[in-house]
Order: C-alpha cells, then structure tokens, then sequence
C-alpha cells in the first residue's frame, strides 16, 4: 500500500466530526413505487382465484377434478393449490384485463422492467401461464415508447 494523499482523504471525514444522514435521501421515490408494485401482486392471486370462479372454461375444470376426486389433471399439467388452477406449476390467469396488469407489473418497474420481449416473456412465465402469453407480452413491449426507443 502506498502513503495516503489528499484524494483519499475526505475533510468531512475527520474523526470527531458526526457522520450523520440527515437531510439527505437514501432512498429514492421511484425505489419504492416499484416495490410497491411487487407487494401489488399479493392480493393479484386473490384476484385471479376470484376471475377464475367466474370462468365458465376453468369452472369446468375445476368440476371434472372433482368429480374424478384428482388434485391433478394430464401428467400433473394441471392442478389445483388453495383454490387456485395452476398449470405446470404456473398461475392460469383467465381472459382480461388481469392478463394486462401482470404485464404491466413486471414491465413497468424501475428495476426490472423494459428489458425487451424475450426477458420479459421470461419474468411474466416464471409464474403467469394463458394462452397467447408470448404474442401478448411482445404486442405490450412493441407498445412501449421507451423499450422501442433504446433497443439495441
């Protein structure tokens, strides 16, 4: 190591002077709002359990798994956990506007969204299943003024 020089040597950071953050942001809005958005997705199950049960498709799914006395359909393709159909261990999420919300959700975040179709294909089917998720996702990113201004 070498002799300390003046740029390594901060005047505020004398000892005996108090180091404290006040009046300065650590954190900022833009952070939170994003995480906001992720807390958001907590009662999204709620939501997608209740727009399921108004599914006439998924009702009759539903119904023949019970009728049968099966908790999985096709290979365990289908499923049901607290209430909610899964297939392949990813949320069906029926037609509406519910489909768009999850889009929005993980595009529009400070930090992670707007990383083009394929990542965000990629975060929407980590756990979202629909029929159609790919060309919907990507019509939602060909959409986007920011993503279409700044891809490579």
């Amino acid at each position: 190591m070498g002799k300390a020089d003046r740029l390594s040597r901060r005047l505020d950071w004398q000892e005996g002077v108090e180091k404290d953050n006040k009046d300065r942001m650590l954190i900022w809005l833009e952070w939170v709002r994003g995480v906001e958005m992720v807390i958001e997705e907590g009662d999204l199950r709620k939501r997608i359990k209740k727009a399921q049960e108004g599914d006439k498709r998924v009702v009759k799914v539903v119904e023949e798994l019970k009728k049968v006395g099966v908790k999985t359909l096709r290979d365990e393709e289908w499923e049901i956990e607290d209430g909610v159909i899964l297939k392949e261990g990813r949320i069906y999420v029926p037609e509406g506007e519910l489909r768009g919300e999850i889009i929005r959700l993980h595009h529009d975040t400070p930090v992670g969204g707007h990383g083009g179709r394929w990542k965000m294909t990629e975060l929407v089917t980590r756990n979202y299943w629909w029929p159609g998720i790919t060309k919907e996702v990507g019509k939602y990113v060909d959409g986007c003024d920011a993503c279409q201004r700044y891809k490579n």
